[in-house]
């Protein structure tokens, strides 16, 4: 009831506001411009409720070109049916749909809606939308042919929709493909990063935080991605990247995230049990290493919560 009640009052406010201000008397385009910078959730939780006008205005194509539907994943769902409300997103679209970024309440019926009312989807963002399936995402790949940009972070998916979805969309540029911290960090999966190294050629892009991913894994990445320019694999604890796939990683990538890197600029939250990662280090290893191979010096600081390799040309 909390909810509806401070929809009420902020209904009443905006009515208020329309009238001592004239809102209404503002041109067309101006009025399209400011709901643009309110957003979807914004504009079809208030601004349609507020006068017929602005519910007119609110309905043009143009405003749903990018439908992002960002929530925290308390909304009562009492109040508010996301997955209404974001086929009503959609509908106004008229089939101009770009870009939309789903936030918990995804699902396979969702994405089939999605991917069947636009042949123009250019980026698509699920995030912990655990009702979406393998089964449901692969399904849906073959529609997604002029997809630029995906980000699946904290999922159930396996490896397989990757692979479909890179074998669809060729013009596939950024992937980001990030768990949950595991918390047995040396359970060891390459499959993800095979999926990704066979099927995306043309990446530029990677973030796979949190992945099971060996060296094998990053190698393939590596030898099938050519043109990768920035790479994030920090929580990726399975990496060792001393030795010549350290240099490697230094010479081929302009922005590389190792798996200790701080994770503060990551929107989700992070967990991680660091003393299992301590059981596996043998006894008496240094926490700072130093490894020389050829012209190149690394400096390898592992251990608590950084790691860094450092590479200097003589």
């Amino acid at each position: 009831m909390e909810a509806s009640s401070s929809s009420s009052s902020s209904n009443s406010k905006a009515v208020s506001d329309c009238e001592e201000r004239n809102w209404l008397d503002l041109p067309r385009d101006v009025v399209s411009t400011i709901f643009m910078k309110l957003g979807a959730m914004e504009i079809l939780i208030n601004v349609q409720r507020v006068c017929s006008v602005w519910r007119n205005i609110s309905k043009d194509p143009l405003l749903w070109r990018t439908i992002d539907m960002h929530n925290s994943g308390d909304l009562n769902d009492i109040d508010y049916d996301l997955g209404i409300m974001c086929r009503r997103a959609i509908d106004y679209s008229s089939g101009l749909l770009l870009d939309i970024n789903i936030e918990y309440f995804g699902t396979d019926d969702l994405l089939h809606y999605i991917t069947h009312s636009t042949s123009h989807l250019r980026r698509l963002r699920l995030a912990c939308c655990f009702s979406i399936s393998d089964e449901g995402l692969c399904e849906v790949a073959k529609n997604l042919a002029q997809l630029e940009e995906l980000d699946i972070s904290i999922s159930n998916l396996s490896s397989d929709p990757l692979e479909a979805i890179g074998r669809s969309c060729p013009h596939l540029k950024s992937l980001k493909f990030n768990m949950e911290s595991y918390r047995h960090p040396h359970m060891e999966c390459d499959e993800d990063a095979l999926a990704i190294a066979q099927t995306m050629p043309e990446l530029r892009h990677l973030q796979l935080f949190g992945n099971k991913l060996t060296n094998d894994g990053l190698l393939a990445i590596l030898d099938g991605c050519p043109h990768l320019e920035s790479l994030d694999v920090r929580q990726c604890f399975n990496l060792n990247l001393g030795g010549s796939l350290g240099r490697r990683c230094a010479e081929q990538i302009k922005d590389f995230r190792l798996p200790y890197d701080h994770t503060d600029d990551y929107p989700f939250e992070v967990e991680i049990d660091y003393g299992l990662l301590n059981e596996d280090y043998p006894s008496g290893t240094s926490d700072i290493d130093f490894l020389s191979d050829g012209d190149y010096d690394y400096y390898e600081f592992s251990g608590g919560d950084s790691l860094m390799v450092v590479y200097m040309g003589r």
